[in-house]
């Protein structure tokens, strides 16, 4: 089973980042973006634990907006969320997770916590663990996956 951190729009909170990996000890860590700057200084301080990441709407690095990576035999489709329009609704991330063949969907950029499953994909936006607004505490998600069985768990949680 791996453990996957998941982690959306720091804004510079690279403290909440780095209580939520000491607290989880993940497998993995996955940053959607805002600021791609805070995973990479999130990478140098837990270098034994994988990183991947997509920028967003507020990184200046727009080499790639998504990705799809393949975890324990489960496809992963991964962006910020800016360039799907979620603010407006899912339709386009469900598409683009649709056409990517993906089991599970991940998308930060509205700063609100969004789980559940539809049409058979896991779609989860961990909130914002740096700067969430709404009264709402940081928050970040958490991503097990078993590829003996193929069950996919999900949950958040919240830094108070």
């Amino acid at each position: 089973m791996k453990q996957i951190l998941v982690l959306s729009d720091s804004h510079g909170n690279l403290n909440n980042m780095v209580y939520a990996a000491k607290r989880e000890q993940p497998d993995l860590m996955i940053h959607l973006g805002d600021c791609f700057a805070d995973a990479q200084k999130l990478k140098s301080r837990f270098p034994r634990i994988p990183l991947e990441q997509v920028p967003g709407n507020c990184d200046c690095n727009q080499e790639f907006q998504e990705r799809v990576l393949l975890i324990e035999g489960k496809k992963v489709f991964i962006c910020h969320g800016h360039t799907r329009n979620v603010k407006a609704g899912y339709i386009t991330l469900q598409y683009a997770a649709q056409e990517a063949g993906a089991d599970i969907a991940l998308f930060g950029h509205t700063h609100r916590v969004v789980y559940g499953c539809h049409n058979g994909i896991v779609y989860l936006n961990p909130g914002s663990i740096g700067a969430p607004g709404y009264g709402i505490p940081p928050s970040y998600g958490i991503l097990e996956i078993d590829e003996g069985t193929g069950q996919i768990d999900y949950d958040i949680k919240y830094i108070e």
